[in-house]
């Protein structure tokens, strides 16, 4: 396995553990509670969100790609 393989298998498993944090922390009372005044999750909620859904086609791409 190469390091381009290796990387994006990293990348894969970082992307899907911050998406797990990230959607877990819409549903805290407090993330609700904000997202229900201003309409928006907070500044680290959608870090975690996009953070995630980043590294995880990042790793998705290296793995697919020759």
């Amino acid at each position: 396995m190469n390091q381009n393989k290796t990387l994006g298998i990293v990348l894969l498993v970082i992307g899907a553990i911050a998406l797990y944090f990230g959607f877990n922390a819409t549903n805290a009372p407090m993330e609700e509670v904000t997202e229900a005044f201003t309409g928006k999750y907070s500044d680290q909620t959608m870090l975690y969100l996009i953070g995630g859904a980043v590294a995880g086609v990042a790793g998705l791409v290296m793995l697919l790609r020759k």
